[in-house]
C-alpha cells in the first residue's frame, strides 16, 4: 500500500506494508492474530494496533518518528524496531 494519509484507516487480519508514509491508523490483526506485523517506511501515525494492543502518536518514541519501521507484538507489548 502507498500512503495512509491523516484520518485514514487501514485494518488488516495479517499483516501491514505501508510503502510511505503511515500518517493515520494501521490495525493489523483484527481477528486476534498476534503474529502480525505492520511495515512502513516513515511511520508519522496517529494509532498503530496489533491483535487489539495499540499506542497512539503521543505514545510513541521520538526517535523511530519519520523512520522506516517494524512493528510486532513480543509478551502482549507492541514493539517498534527500525529498520
Amino acid at each position: 500500500m502507498a500512503q495512509v494519509s491523516p484520518g485514514a484507516e487501514i485494518l488488516a487480519e495479517g499483516n501491514i506494508h505501508v510503502y510511505g508514509s503511515l500518517r493515520g491508523r494501521a490495525l493489523a490483526g483484527v481477528q486476534g492474530n498476534t503474529d502480525a506485523r505492520i511495515f512502513c517506511t516513515h511511520l508519522q501515525a496517529e494509532l498503530i494496533s496489533i491483535a487489539g494492543n495499540y499506542k497512539i502518536s503521543e505514545d510513541l518514541a521520538k526517535n523511530i518518528y519519520n523512520k522506516p519501521v517494524h512493528i510486532y507484538l513480543k509478551d502482549y507489548t507492541l514493539v517498534i524496531k527500525e529498520l
